[in-house]
């Protein structure tokens, strides 16, 4: 039907897409005669109501957070086996968490006021390439409107000089444009942020195999583990639980780089890519010289890493170290512990790491195996809880004796391999350009 032509399509209408809709129309449009014209097509308009993308880092944008009950971060409290450390955002500086939908609810009514922006609601259901050049020229799609007597309305044809795939972690066309082991645990880390004055949420790594009750698993297993004070609301909110389980186009946001949810970067990551790209689309003349489009790509793909690769390599070693099923990792969770007691740059550095506010891999690096050695170091000289031989049900805290170091030397030598095992290959993974 329609053939419509824009200079920039955009599928998917979230945090980066949205977020790119806007800031091409305000950005671009100052060093244009008109503005871009862009069309942002979503499957559904509706509040979406989903547990992801509620927590806005220090670094992030803090626009549309206006009217959405938006509740204040200073930081993290980081709780083990009865121990807390507060990790508090350095120099008083505060993030946000919030409730997902109105966060994007908010981001399209600003993408739908941007001049030269076209939101459509429609569900697009495939890419179409050239023939000859299999280059991408726009995509077909079906809006979400029917006609009177009930028909699902046709496919309409959509064009565009370039096509930017943003539909999030389950992307339906990531490997049209990209090309095509379970871990036995009871929990890994449990996240918990308020989003709003009365409602808090709580996220739980629950391991391979899922349990047959998951209810009465985190129940028995999980917040026992919590501070007490969390207990009775836990069980309160259990009572009434609610389930969640080529040429021309490119990917943006969860569709194109994910991370572990643990730490709360992907908006972070997803915003500054949105910031970096828009700059460098705004020197752009025309959208369908891939030979242009290719260099710029490879410019905001460099760009993007030191923020990108930060957060996302920060967010699977936290993960692996604090959801430990392993004896070496088990001693670099405690090391890590009890670095972040020492307090000074031992928390200032690492949260701003996390937040974004210090973009700086060599620094994780850095960081990450001082931990290492840290760890190795409290293995050797702090007390550990040994059985006590007069009461045996109450263990003493010891420090290990001296006949016991060549054993620890061997156990420090798999701990550092363990470190190096977690971080090589992120660092790898992120670091190469394929």
């Amino acid at each position: 039907m329609s053939t419509d032509h824009y200079d920039i399509l955009i599928v998917g209408a979230g945090v980066a897409g949205s977020a790119l809709a806007h800031a091409l129309a305000t950005i671009t449009s100052k060093s244009r005669g008109s503005p871009i014209r862009v069309a942002l097509l979503e499957r559904s308009l509706s509040e979406p109501d989903r547990i992801v993308g509620e927590l806005l880092q220090p670094a992030g944008l803090e626009s549309t957070l206006e009217g959405i009950d938006a509740i204040p971060e200073h930081g993290y409290c980081v709780v083990q086996s009865g121990r807390l450390v507060h990790i508090p955002y350095p120099d008083g500086r505060q993030g946000r968490s919030f409730h997902h939908g109105r966060f994007i609810m908010g981001l399209r009514e600003h993408a739908k006021r941007a001049p030269g922006v076209d939101v459509i609601e429609a569900t697009v259901n495939e890419l179409i390439e050239c023939q000859h050049t299999s280059k991408v020229l726009g995509v077909r799609a079906t809006r979400s409107s029917t006609s009177g007597d009930g028909t699902k309305a046709e496919k309409e044809s959509f064009f565009a000089d370039l096509v930017i795939i943003a539909d999030g972690c389950f992307s339906n066309f990531r490997n049209s444009v990209m090309g095509s082991s379970a871990r036995q645990s009871d929990f890994g880390p449990v996240l918990l942020y308020q989003i709003s004055e009365h409602d808090t949420r709580m996220l739980v790594d629950v391991k391979h195999p899922l349990p047959s009750d998951l209810k009465g698993h985190i129940l028995t297993n999980v917040v026992p583990q919590l501070p007490t004070s969390l207990h009775l609301p836990i069980q309160e909110a259990l009572e009434n639980d609610r389930k969640y389980t080529k040429e021309c186009v490119f990917l943006l946001g969860d569709a194109w780089n994910m991370r572990h949810p643990l730490t709360g970067g992907g908006m972070t990551v997803a915003l500054n890519d949105v910031v970096l790209l828009s700059q460098l689309l705004a020197k752009v003349d025309n959208f369908s010289n891939w030979d242009q489009m290719s260099d710029l790509l490879s410019r905001w793909h460099w760009a993007r890493k030191p923020l990108a690769s930060t957060i996302n390599i920060l967010s699977v070693a936290l993960y692996d170290l604090f959801g430990a099923d392993d004896e070496c990792l088990v001693v670099l969770q405690n090391g890590c512990f009890k670095y972040f007691e020492c307090g000074g740059d031992c928390i200032r550095d690492p949260v701003s790491l996390l937040s974004g506010i210090a973009p700086s891999p060599s620094l994780l690096a850095y960081h990450f195996f001082y931990v290492a050695f840290y760890s190795i170091w409290v293995m050797f000289v702090h007390p550990r809880p040994i059985s006590n031989p007069v009461n045996g049900e109450k263990p003493v805290l010891a420090a290990p004796p001296i006949w016991e170091y060549p054993y620890l030397a061997l156990k420090s030598v798999r701990v550092f391999w363990t470190a190096c095992f977690v971080f090589g290959p992120l660092v790898w993974s992120e670091i190469r350009w394929w």
